[in-house]
């Protein structure tokens, strides 16, 4: 033994008694509780797809009859590839490691889809079953007697997948790895750990998750109160916020009721009324030019205003084109009739029509107004 070899010994042996002489370590047993509950959620399914797939065409034996036996072989399968799992992939070299997951439940998944196919019995590996819809409502079908009958706890479960989650999480990413000499720094740990379970301080959200996922989830919690996402005054659960915003939101943009005789603006709901009170004149000669068709542009905007002037009020009352056009052929009969009559064309000098008939010009109100809407 050459001299490096022993000093590298002696340093060794002196580290294993400085160890012992501290005493042992005392390890965090936090977790990701999220993830150790997706891993218990899974073992159902797949001791049922075993169960299935062992007994398909099977006249003797049901799924129900090898549930025990399975369930004790799949916990002893899970465990052991669990803790051969670090010493596998440490062997993989190359692209096989980097191709290697390091989602706990992937990994456990894939242990169990294994341990289904080492179960299969010769029909079920020669015929069509394996990709059969029957096989799938075969297998949830199991599932729900399980969860009826209390097969298999939740508590048990949830036990087995905090063990499966702490060895084959080698990365830490999942479960706290630190250790204490002595239970006052534990404590004190704890109390600061990012695996520590906390709960929704939201009200109305019961769910649990570990501190380091509190923002993950303070960013998607549907109870949480936050501001409109179109920035009117309210605050509401982020779970109302889509009905608000489409419904009863003051900033949600809506087309003007005049739309239909030309206004093109489009404008938060909340000053839909101030704009039709600014916009009066304009929607007034709009509506005017649609059953005034003949008539000339400098006439209808003479008319609408003296409309405007002499019926405001009224004409406030109108909020769509339906109520401001039967307005307007009441209002216009009612004003003075010269205000009234429209001009049409070019109108006949006095003197070269003395000798002639009157013409005849109707009145606002007996215009068509077929074009209604």
């Amino acid at each position: 033994m050459t001299l490096d070899a022993m000093g590298s010994d002696m340093e060794r042996v002196h580290e294993e008694i400085e160890g012992e002489s501290r005493g042992p370590s005392i390890h965090c047993d936090l977790y990701d509780t999220e993830i150790s509950h997706k891993i218990a959620q899974m073992l159902l399914p797949g001791l049922a797809t075993a169960c299935v797939d062992n007994t398909t065409g099977d006249i003797f034996r049901t799924p129900a009859l090898v549930a025990v036996d399975l369930r004790k072989e799949f916990v002893e399968y899970l465990t052991q590839r669990s803790e051969s799992f670090v010493a596998e992939t440490a062997i993989l070299e190359g692209d096989l490691a980097a191709e290697a997951s390091d989602d706990p439940y992937e990994i456990i998944a894939d242990f169990a889809d294994d341990f289904a196919a080492l179960k299969r019995n010769l029909f079920g590996r020669i015929s069509g079953w394996l990709l059969s819809e029957k096989r799938e409502d075969k297998i949830d079908d199991i599932v729900q007697e399980m969860e009826l009958s209390k097969f298999w706890a939740t508590d048990r479960r949830e036990a087995i997948a905090r063990t499966l989650l702490k060895n084959v999480d080698f990365k830490g990413a999942f479960h706290c790895v630190m250790k204490f000499d002595a239970a006052e720094d534990l404590a004190e740990h704890v109390t600061s750990c990012g695996f520590r379970s906390m709960i929704c301080a939201n009200e109305g959200c019961n769910a649990r998750f570990t501190a380091a996922h509190l923002e993950k989830h303070d960013l998607a919690c549907p109870f949480k109160v936050i501001p409109c996402e179109q920035n009117c005054s309210e605050s509401l659960m982020r779970r109302e916020m889509d009905r608000h915003c489409i419904t009863t939101c003051p900033m949600k943009l809506v087309k003007c009721p005049f739309y239909q005789v030309g206004c093109q603006s489009t404008v938060p709901q909340g000053t839909l009324k101030q704009h039709i009170h600014d916009s009066l004149r304009d929607h007034v000669l709009r509506v005017l030019q649609r059953f005034h068709k003949e008539a000339s542009t400098a006439d209808l905007k003479r008319q609408a205003e003296q409309l405007e002037l002499s019926f405001s009020s009224e004409l406030a009352l109108a909020c769509d084109v339906k109520s401001l056009t039967t307005a307007l052929k009441d209002l216009e009969a009612r004003l003075p009739q010269p205000e009234a009559n429209m001009t049409t064309g070019p109108q006949p000098d006095a003197h070269t029509t003395s000798d002639a008939e009157p013409t005849e010009v109707s009145s606002p109100a007996d215009i068509n107004t077929d074009h209604e809407s």
